[in-house]
C-alpha cells in the first residue's frame, strides 16, 4: 500500500525516498510513505483562494448539517477503518475511541452549531455596549471567518479521533484544513481523508492531506492561518518559536503530553466503592491504547496510610490483562505504536527507576504469548513507586508514554495539591473521594493546574466517561506543560478560528452589520400584526407596541389561587408596607403572563409555538393600580432546515419584549422565541 498526500484536489506520491510503515503487532511492512519534498505554498494558496470562498459563502447552518452528512458517510465505512487500526496496536475498544468517538465529534459540532448559533456566516457575540449619554453610540462584537487555512499538527495515538475533533470547529468556522498526521500511523488517516474526499459532501479543497514532512509549510504562514498542534510539549515549543510563526503571530494552540495526576482522597477507606472505583480507573488508562493517551494517568497521588493497599490491589488487577494481537477478542491491551515507541518508553522507565521503586514491569509477571509479544511492538503495564515525592524531580518531569504511571504518599490536602501542582500544568487530574469538603478543597486549589477536573464516586461512576475522556461541549487543554492551549469546548473551539472584531456605530447602524435588532434602534410599526406575518415577511425591527392594561387587586387574587402562589408581598398588606416593595405588589409571572395577553394575536396564523423565554429580568415592581404597556420588536431571525419528518418549512423567531408602567419605567425585559412559519417553496 502507497499512502498519498492530498494536494490542490489531487492525491499525490511524494518525491522523497519511501519510508515503510509496520504493523505493530506482526512488525510486518505494510504500507510506504514518501514525503513531499515541494508544492507547500501552493497548497496554503489553495485553501486560501480556492476552498475557503466556497466554505465561507456557506452560513454557519449549512457547513454544520454538511459535517452531520459527513459522520453519517464515515459511519458507513467505519469497518474498513476498523481493520487498518488494529495495525496500530489498538484492541477493538482502542478503535472504538478512535474511530467512532472522532465521528461522534462531527455529529456533536454539527448539532452544538446549530443549536447555539444562528444562521448566518458570522457569529454575534455578548451584548450591545452603550458608549455616550443619549444612547446614539454603541459597541458590540461580531466574529468572522478567518481568510487562511488551519493546519493541523496530530499525535500518533488517535489518528482519525485526532484529525476529526479539530476539523470539525474549524469546518464550522467557515476555515479549511491542511492535516498532517503523524507519519507512523498515518495510512488510517489517509484512508478517512480518501472518503471524506469521495464523499464530495464538502467543497473541494476543504481538507488536504500530508503525509510525511511538513517541508517549508510553516515558512509560509500568515497571520490569517491558524496551526493547532498535539503532541510532546518539547515539539510543540519548537513549532511555536518558528521565526515566521512569531513574525507573523500567526494563532498557534498547542495541546501536549502531560504528566496527568489522580488523587484517592484521605476518605476513601478499602472498603469503599471509590477505592476499587480508584483502582480500576488507572488501569483503564494505563491499558486503553497501550497508555498511549495525553490524557492518560501518569502520577497517582495516594495517602500514605494507603499505598501498600493500593499498591497491591493495583498489582493485583493489572496482573490479569490480557496482552497481545487485537486480533483476538479475549485480548484487553494492544501494542504500542511501533518499536520506536518501545525504545522511547524503555529508557524514560530507566531513568524513573533512578529515583523510583519498580513494583510491577516484567513479562514474567503476565500470561502472555512470547513469540507474539517478541513479533510486535509491545510494552508490559509497569507501576513504579516514588517513596519521596517531594524530593524528586524526575516523577514531576519525565514522562513515558505507555502503560507506566508512578504511586506518590502525600500525607493531609496541602501536600496531595502540592504534588498536583508539581506536574507543571496537565491536561486532567482527576479526584476519587466521597467526601465533599475535601473534594472541593482538593479541586478548588488544584483548578489552576488543570484543564479539566474529574470528580468520581459511586454517584457518577455509572455514567461517567471517565478521567481520560475529553468531551466536544468541554475544554480539552491546559496551562504550562500542557501547552496552554483550548481544543473543543463547543462553541469556544469555533471561535478559536475566526476573528474578534469590535464594531461601533448607532444602534441603527449596529443593527444592520449584526442583523439583529439593537436596542435603541428605530422600530417599523404598521397596520399589520408582526404575529400575522410569516418568517419570510417579517424584518428585523418590525414591532407593536400594545394597549395597555391596568393591574388591579382582583388580578393578583386570582392569579395567587390559579399559580398556589401566596407569597407575602402579594397578600399580606402589613408585611408588604414594611418589605422592600413598601406596598402589595403583582407576582412577576403574572406582569409577563398578562403582557402575553396584550401581545399576542389571537388568531390563527404563521406562528406555530412558544419556544420559551430567555434572559428575563424584573426591573420594577408593578402594584395594583398600575398601568402597563408592552412594547414587542423582532430582534433576530433563526432559519431551520427541513427535516424529513416536518410537514412544513419553519424558522424560530427571537422578540425582545420591554414592558413598561404608565411613568415609562421598564418592569421587565425578555426574550420570547417562536417557531413560525415559512413560506412554501
Amino acid at each position: 500500500m502507497i499512502v498519498q498526500s492530498y494536494a490542490c484536489g489531487q492525491w499525490i506520491s511524494g518525491e522523497a525516498s519511501a519510508s515503510q510503515l509496520k504493523s505493530a503487532v506482526t512488525g510486518e511492512v505494510i504500507a510506504e510513505v514518501r514525503s513531499m519534498q515541494s508544492g507547500f505554498e501552493q497548497m496554503l494558496s489553495y485553501a486560501r483562494e480556492q476552498a475557503a470562498p466556497l466554505l465561507q459563502q456557506l452560513s454557519i447552518h449549512d457547513r454544520a448539517n454538511l459535517l452531520k452528512d459527513l459522520a453519517k458517510h464515515l459511519l458507513e465505512k467505519k469497518e474498513y477503518f476498523y481493520q487498518l487500526s488494529v495495525h496500530t496496536g489498538a484492541t477493538k475498544a482502542d478503535s472504538w475511541v478512535d474511530i467512532e468517538g472522532g465521528i461522534s465529534t462531527l455529529f456533536s459540532y454539527s448539532g452544538i452549531a446549530r443549536r447555539e448559533l444562528t444562521n448566518e456566516k458570522f457569529i454575534v457575540e455578548g451584548d450591545l455596549q452603550p458608549l455616550s449619554a443619549k444612547g446614539s453610540f454603541a459597541g458590540h462584537h461580531i466574529l468572522t471567518s478567518k481568510k487562511g487555512a488551519s493546519v493541523h499538527i496530530n499525535a500518533f495515538n488517535f489518528p482519525v479521533w485526532g484529525m476529526l475533533e479539530k476539523i470539525a470547529p474549524s469546518l464550522v468556522a467557515g476555515v479549511p484544513v491542511i492535516v498532517k498526521p503523524a507519519t507512523v500511523s498515518c495510512y488510517l488517516t489517509e484512508a478517512v481523508v480518501r472518503e471524506i474526499v469521495a464523499s464530495k459532501i464538502l467543497p473541494l479543497g476543504a481538507v488536504q492531506l500530508i503525509c510525511g514532512s511538513t517541508g517549508d509549510l510553516l515558512d509560509h504562514l500568515s497571520s490569517q492561518d491558524v496551526i493547532t498542534f498535539t503532541g510532546s510539549a518539547s515539539t510543540g515549543q519548537m513549532l511555536k518559536n518558528h521565526p515566521n510563526i512569531t513574525r507573523n503571530s500567526v494563532p498557534f494552540t498547542m495541546e501536549a503530553d502531560s504528566l496527568n495526576a489522580c488523587v484517592l482522597g484521605e476518605d476513601v477507606s478499602e472498603d469503599m466503592p471509590e477505592f476499587e472505583l480508584f483502582i480500576k480507573e488507572i488501569q483503564r488508562e494505563m491499558t486503553t491504547k497501550a497508555g498511549q493517551k495525553c490524557t492518560a494517568i501518569r502520577r497517582v497521588i495516594v495517602p500514605a496510610q494507603m499505598l501498600d493497599k493500593v499498591s497491591a490491589a493495583l498489582r493485583a488487577r493489572l496482573v490479569k490483562t490480557v496482552i497481545g494481537d487485537p486480533n483476538r477478542s479475549e485480548v484487553s491491551m494492544g501494542a504500542l505504536v511501533g518499536t520506536s515507541q518501545c525504545a522511547d518508553v524503555a529508557e524514560n522507565v530507566a531513568l524513573l527507576k533512578r529515583d523510583c521503586e519498580q513494583i510491577l514491569g516484567l513479562w514474567s509477571e503476565f500470561k502472555v504469548n512470547l513469540d507474539e509479544i517478541e513479533a510486535g511492538a509491545y510494552y508490559p503495564p509497569t507501576v513504579l513507586v516514588c517513596h519521596k515525592p517531594f524530593e524528586v524531580e524526575s516523577v514531576h518531569s519525565i514522562e513515558a508514554f505507555g502503560p507506566v504511571c508512578t504511586l506518590m504518599p502525600y500525607s493531609g490536602n496541602d501536600q496531595a495539591v502540592q504534588l498536583m501542582q508539581m506536574g507543571g500544568g496537565s491536561l486532567v487530574a482527576s479526584v476519587f473521594s466521597f467526601d465533599h469538603q475535601i473534594a472541593f478543597d482538593l479541586i478548588h486549589r488544584g483548578a489552576s493546574h488543570h484543564g479539566r477536573m474529574l470528580l468520581l464516586n459511586r454517584e457518577s461512576a455509572k455514567e461517567s466517561t471517565g478521567h481520560g475522556s475529553p468531551m466536544p461541549s468541554l475544554v480539552h487543554g491546559g496551562p504550562g506543560r500542557a501547552g496552554g492551549g483550548e481544543e473543543l469546548g463547543g462553541i469556544r473551539a469555533i471561535k478559536h478560528y475566526m476573528q474578534r472584531t469590535a464594531i461601533q456605530g448607532s444602534p441603527n447602524s449596529l443593527m444592520a452589520l449584526t442583523k439583529e435588532y439593537q436596542r435603541g434602534a428605530d422600530r417599523h410599526m404598521d397596520l399589520i400584526h408582526p404575529f400575522r406575518k410569516n418568517f419570510d415577511q417579517l424584518c428585523i425591527g418590525d414591532a407593536l407596541k400594545t394597549h395597555r392594561r391596568t393591574v388591579t387587586e382582583a388580578d393578583i387574587v386570582n392569579f395567587g389561587c390559579l399559580s398556589g402562589d401566596h407569597f407575602y408581598a402579594h397578600f399580606d398588606e402589613i408585611a408588604a408596607a414594611d418589605s422592600f416593595f413598601g406596598k402589595r405588589v403583582a407576582h412577576g409571572y403574572f406582569v409577563i403572563s398578562a403582557a402575553a395577553g396584550l401581545f399576542v394575536d389571537p388568531g390563527v396564523g404563521p406562528v406555530i409555538a412558544n419556544y420559551g423565554i430567555d434572559n428575563l429580568r424584573f426591573i420594577e415592581p408593578v402594584g395594583i393600580g398600575d398601568t402597563i404597556q408592552v412594547t414587542l420588536t423582532a430582534k433576530r431571525k433563526v432559519k431551520k432546515v427541513k427535516r424529513e419528518d416536518e410537514d412544513r418549512h419553519t424558522g424560530i423567531v427571537i422578540w425582545d419584549v420591554e414592558v413598561h408602567n404608565q411613568h415609562q419605567e421598564l418592569v421587565a425585559l425578555y426574550d420570547i422565541l417562536t417557531l413560525v412559519e415559512r413560506a412554501k417553496k
